[in-house]
């Protein structure tokens, strides 16, 4: 939630989902990459949404597609078929698996097609099947992952503080409709995280959704008044040590009535709730990393005034652990809880797992390699990962012209299709201007690493081939 553009480097907020992990769908190490088809908002392509054929994979078309939980997400253009489609597992070199061959992906039991989030012939479509693979591995319901330990913690810590008060809910799709995603979080229609270079379109009016927010207006509608979500959200990002196009968020909410302000003797429900708010979290904050010092600055978001976020010194540096606030008034209006007062927070799951647990590279959340998940147990927060044999990068630069449509997410995009999680940074090396020919070139250099072995000659010169062949073709630049 807190924070639209928000990366592990600035603690990644928002909300989590669960579910059965799928073992067929892990992460992805070389998958296609749909071509980019449009760099502005799919609003202004013009394009409707196309209607999906009856037939496809026999699936009955739902309206509401959210899985589990008695909660369901509004999204039209979605399909899910209810049945297991037995997909079967390839293992890929660097210890990650795909399904090389999958067709749909399971997530609480049920099943959404491939065709319905991959569509290559939607010019508003910008999800690639590298990121598809993803929906369904569900790593916050593993019990014995970094992220599910984190999770049952954050879990635990809120049944111990208000038994039997708040809901938990990890088990929702994540395709969203635009109006949930940014709508019904009073999001501005000039916001930067609703451009085509930020977020994932499934089409013009569905998304993934990038923050567990977009789950927060179905949540009221349905009742619930104190609840946490914890899901993947997908972001279109850089590539680094901190970054990933998926990653996981949990957002806490509760509401007051006047009768409970009052009742504690206060005629100021903001103020009550805000000094709640911190409070919980202080204890929440204690609870993951012990005695430490905090301080609350003051910021800005657009769905909650006043807004906070929360950060501690902690290993001799203050870090930012989560974002909040009090609600604002127009999202309870708007979901039938006029008169009350909320508050919200939002945090992100691998920000503070590698910070608690030692692990210096965003990718190693979604390795199946047995020296990594070994080394992780259920219950127990905090165990420092110890590094095994680390191999060394090969670097490789590509320059070209670029475009005024160019845009350095639209690059790292064709590099994750091509090389999947064996591509460990992708960075603005040169920059320069003609000013004859009124052109700008840049060179990046491009950053080659697998965590579980060497990497041949061989093997990088063919990825950074087909890099070259496809940010020329797919993002109209000319190569130098």
């Amino acid at each position: 939630m807190y924070a639209l553009r928000c990366s592990v480097t600035s603690v990644l907020r928002g909300g989590v989902q669960t579910g059965p992990p799928i073992l067929a769908m892990a992460a992805t190490l070389q998958m296609s990459l749909a071509a980019p088809k449009a760099f502005g908002k799919p609003s202004d392509l013009g394009k409707s949404v196309s209607s999906l054929g009856a037939a496809r994979l026999g699936a009955t078309e739902l309206k509401l597609v959210s899985i589990g939980a008695g909660v369901v997400s509004s999204c039209s253009s979605v399909r899910v078929q209810r049945q297991n489609l037995g997909l079967g597992v390839e293992r890929l070199r660097g210890g990650f698996t795909t399904a090389a061959t999958a067709s749909a992906v399971e997530v609480g039991g049920s099943t959404i097609s491939r065709d319905d989030v991959v569509r290559e012939d939607d010019p508003t479509n910008n999800v690639p099947d590298s990121v598809f693979t993803k929906i369904g591995m569900q790593l916050h319901t593993r019990d014995d992952h970094p992220l599910g330990i984190l999770k049952n913690t954050i879990y635990e810590y809120f049944d111990e503080s208000f038994p039997e008060l708040f809901k938990k809910f990890d088990n929702l799709a994540p395709i969203v409709s635009v109006k949930a995603n940014f709508d019904d979080v009073l999001t501005p229609p000039d916001h930067v995280s609703r451009s085509y270079n930020d977020t994932y379109y499934v089409d013009a009016n569905t998304v993934l959704r990038c923050h567990t927010s977009a789950h927060q207006a179905e949540m009221l509608r349905a009742g619930h008044t104190h609840f946490l979500v914890t899901g993947d959200v997908y972001r279109r990002d850089a590539i680094d040590a901190t970054h990933y196009p998926v990653f996981h968020q949990m957002e806490g909410f509760r509401v007051f009535t006047p009768e409970e302000w009052e009742a504690a003797g206060s005629s100021d429900g903001t103020a009550y709730a805000a000094q709640d708010l911190k409070k919980t979290l202080e204890g929440l904050a204690r609870r993951l990393f012990g005695e430490v010092e905090m301080r609350w600055v003051d910021c800005y978001f657009p769905f909650t005034e006043p807004s906070y976020e929360l950060e501690i010194f902690f290993q001799g540096k203050w870090l930012e652990v989560l974002g909040c606030g009090v609600t604002e008034q127009a999202i309870l209006k708007n979901n039938g809880r006029d008169g009350t007062v909320a508050w919200a927070f939002g945090l992100g799951l691998e920000r503070l797992a590698m910070v608690l647990f030692d692990i210096p590279d965003i990718r190693l959340f979604w390795t199946n390699d047995s020296r990594f998940t070994s080394q992780f147990k259920s219950g127990q927060l905090g165990t420092k990962f110890k590094a095994y044999s680390k191999y060394p990068p090969c670097y490789k630069d590509i320059s070209f012209w670029i475009s005024e449509q160019f845009t350095e997410n639209n690059l790292c995009e064709v590099v994750r299709g091509i090389a999947g999680d064996l591509a460990e940074e992708v960075v603005l090396i040169d920059e320069f201007t003609n000013p004859k020919k009124g052109l700008t070139s840049h060179c990046y250099r491009i950053a080659y690493r697998s965590m579980e072995r060497s990497l041949t000659d061989e093997e990088i010169n063919e990825l950074q081939s087909q890099v070259r062949e496809q940010v020329q073709t797919k993002l109209n630049v000319t190569l130098r």
